[in-house]
């Protein structure tokens, strides 16, 4: 299977959550967008707030990381409110604001705001390699 690239749209307080527990959770804890994700796929997170609903503006790539050989499974989010999560190898990475690399990115010529509120996009090889770039000393 073809390695694909991801960008998830979450905030940077729930960002920090699941790249300490090795997992990721997309919209919310939502089973379907973590189903499109395969193992050995690229996954960045981008934080447009530090905290949801009312954090302050971020606009930074939080964590990037790729999906181990796992399936989505159900954990507890809070008290008594199930949510999925996908495995993840997170990398150290450091946050990076967009405005770094906006001009280099292929996904943000159009109205890229519309891909983001989807809470999970595709994004090519060469984006995902520019971002990574920037935010992976090695």
């Amino acid at each position: 299977m073809t390695q694909r690239f991801w960008i998830g749209v979450v905030s940077r307080e729930h960002v920090l959550i699941g790249a300490t527990g090795g997992f990721a959770m997309l919209n919310h804890g939502k089973l379907a967008p973590l189903r499109r994700l395969t193992p050995g796929d690229g996954l960045i997170y981008y934080s447009p707030k530090t905290a949801w609903p009312d954090g302050a503006a971020l606009k930074a790539f939080t964590a990037i990381g790729t999906v181990r050989d796992a399936a989505p499974y159900p954990a507890e989010m809070r008290p008594g409110m199930l949510g999925y999560r996908r495995d993840i190898d997170w990398l150290p990475a450091a946050e990076t604001p967009i405005s770094l690399v906006i001009d280099r990115l292929e996904f943000a010529r159009g109205n890229w705001g519309m891909l983001a509120r989807r809470g999970l996009f595709e994004i090519s090889d060469a984006d995902f390699q520019t971002i990574r770039t920037a935010m992976v000393q090695e």
